[in-house]
């Protein structure tokens, strides 16, 4: 059955499917949304998927946004009488899986809760009222019968410190909740078209998995154990089912890409306490886009020896400042003094406000990690106001910058050493000097780019090469839309040297730059000899790169007898 409002409104729709024996998917379709939590933006709307599964007990798995109450509950009253359902299964708390337990609670009474432990606990603070529970491990089942006997992993980290999959031996289907998932609204309920998703498939990816990919290699570890997946039942977009093996091993090849740093960051956050865990999340990714490995742990359920061991053996760390008082600051705390004491001179170390409204003072606890030696990463970020997008941009440049700075001696290495007369060979391949300027929102971003060639005719399009540490990665991703700025030879000396230096996370790239505004929002640079506004079209990932391929639209020549300037290098290993 198909609940549907106007698709032409492309408002809140809802839509039920079986996907396999006595398993029913219930998916919340969010035509509107463009934004998630601000962590990233959306193209494609999303989707909140929740499941019912009928053995001689039934358990519904997960819930959905508060936003869909009326419309979901309609739906699960016209689908099963809810009074019936034995089970709840809580894959992770965050709102908009659990958003509508308390109603779900007070249609079943006698429903049992079953999560982990952490997911149990946090529950108990948002229902304020007793409810029957289950604490699940690793390896833990639950036999509803008629075969349909479920087996629980811990998969914590992905992305929420409290996250287990459930997988159903008779169907063979794995519920992950976000893992393996991806911010798309269709009609369709399964990745019939692989092609038509990989890109918002790979952009969720870098946003909230990639960060905890060791995390996700440790579930992937755990998910070999079990016997065959058919589908994955994702939290957000299509459930996997036609290429369950393309999308798995996409996981697990970016995964060890990401996890094989020989330097790690340790970044510590405090869940459900202002956005601490949102924030931590962005910095995090930052840090990966450098290229080093990041560990991510909630200090409210930190265990002291694998704090100790994370702390020992990372090259930074990244603390959120905890609540200076109330019932788990006193815990958090003792995991603070476990930090300090392992803390080592010479690490670097980062702190932020969580904007709680209880924000132990920055200052102090700074002061407390000079003392040991350690150096400061970036400025701490003190949060004045309700994050937006230009803080949330500051957080990942602030990651970017940690990153870059521990593997600094690297990159010098590897520069160091290619062979010396390929590297001069591949230096003699010349290219012209471009600006690329975007605008999003209230996000900006540019660079000088080099890498820059025409690949078609019809349509009119071209490759940029874009490094992965670039600030502006975030602002091309597939139908982001930017402007190609063309320097002019003997004119772009000015130019060049504002766009070369390192700007400080959040800074302003435009600031003194005479720009006006193109068609599609970005700065078009007045000096520029010419420009192309343009839209991404594809990206491929290649090492240390992402090659952009790129439509254009709009363009405009400011002097006919001018030429582009050149870039000639010597050597083909740097830029």
């Amino acid at each position: 059955m198909v609940v549907l409002t106007d698709r032409t409104q492309r408002r809140l729709t809802m839509q039920t499917a079986e996907i396999a024996p006595e398993t029913l998917t219930m998916r919340s379709l969010d035509w509107d949304r463009d934004r998630f939590d601000i962590e990233f933006g959306l193209k494609n709307g999303t989707t909140y998927n929740s499941f019912l599964i009928r053995g001689e007990q039934i358990a519904l798995v997960d819930t959905s946004h508060a936003k869909f109450r009326q419309l979901y509950l309609d739906l699960l009253k016209e689908t099963i009488n809810p009074a019936e359902i034995n089970y709840l299964i809580i894959s992770h708390t965050e709102p908009d899986h659990s958003g509508l337990v308390p109603d779900i609670l007070a249609l079943a009474p006698d429903v049992t809760v079953v999560g982990s432990k952490v997911a149990i606990q946090f529950l108990e603070n948002l229902v304020h009222q007793p409810f029957k529970q289950r604490i699940v491990k690793n390896g833990d089942r639950l036999d509803l019968g008629n075969g349909h006997e479920l087996e629980f992993v811990i998969a914590p980290n992905l992305h929420w410190p409290d996250t287990i999959f459930t997988y159903d031996h008779k169907t063979q289907v794995l519920f992950t909740c976000d893992a393996f998932g991806m911010h798309y609204c269709d009609d369709r309920t399964f990745d019939e078209e692989l092609s038509e998703i990989e890109d918002d498939f790979r952009y969720y990816y870098d946003c909230l998995m990639g960060p905890n990919a060791r995390s996700v290699l440790s579930a992937l570890k755990r998910m070999d154990q079990l016997e065959a997946v058919n589908i994955i039942a994702t939290g957000h977009g299509p459930l996997l089912q036609h290429n369950v093996a393309e999308w798995t091993g996409r996981y697990r090849q970016w995964s060890k890409e990401q996890a094989k740093s020989d330097k790690t960051v340790a970044v510590f956050y405090v869940s459900d306490y202002g956005y601490s865990d949102r924030l931590s999340q962005s910095i995090a990714k930052g840090i990966t886009k450098a290229g080093v490995a990041v560990e991510m742990m909630d200090l409210k359920s930190a265990d002291p020896q694998e704090l100790q061991e994370m702390v020992s053996h990372a090259a930074g760390l990244v603390i959120s400042m905890p609540p200076a008082s109330g019932e788990i600051a006193t815990s958090i705390q003792a995991a603070l003094s476990t930090v300090l004491a392992a803390a080592k001179a010479k690490q670097a170390v980062g702190l932020f406000e969580s904007y709680g409204g209880d924000d132990e003072p920055v200052d102090p606890l700074l002061n407390r990690f000079r003392n040991l030696g350690l150096v400061e990463a970036f400025p701490a970020i003190r949060v004045k106001d309700v994050p937006g997008e230009s803080l949330y941009q500051l957080c990942e440049e602030a990651g970017v910058d940690l990153g870059q700075a521990l593997t600094r001696d690297r990159t010098v290495q590897q520069i160091k050493s290619i062979d010396a007369d390929l590297e001069k060979a591949l230096g003699r391949i010349s290219s012209g000097l471009y600006i690329i300027t975007a605008q999003k929102g209230d996000l900006t971003g540019a660079m000088l780019a080099s890498w820059v060639m025409q690949a078609s005719f019809k349509p009119l399009g071209f490759t940029i090469a874009v490094a992965k540490d670039r600030a502006i990665e975030s602002l091309m991703q597939v139908g982001d839309r930017f402007v190609l700025n063309v320097l002019e030879e003997g004119n772009h000396a000015g130019l060049m040297k504002h766009f070369l230096k390192r700007f400080a996370p959040g800074a302003d790239r435009f600031a003194g730059v005479k720009t006006y505004s193109a068609e599609n929002g970005s700065p078009i640079l007045a000096d520029a000899l010419a420009y192309l506004e343009c839209e991404v079209t594809s990206r491929m990932d290649q090492s240390d790169h992402w090659v952009v391929y790129s439509t254009a639209n709009v363009g405009r020549v400011s002097k006919a007898d001018a030429l582009t300037a050149v870039h000639h290098r010597k050597l083909g290993n740097y830029y």
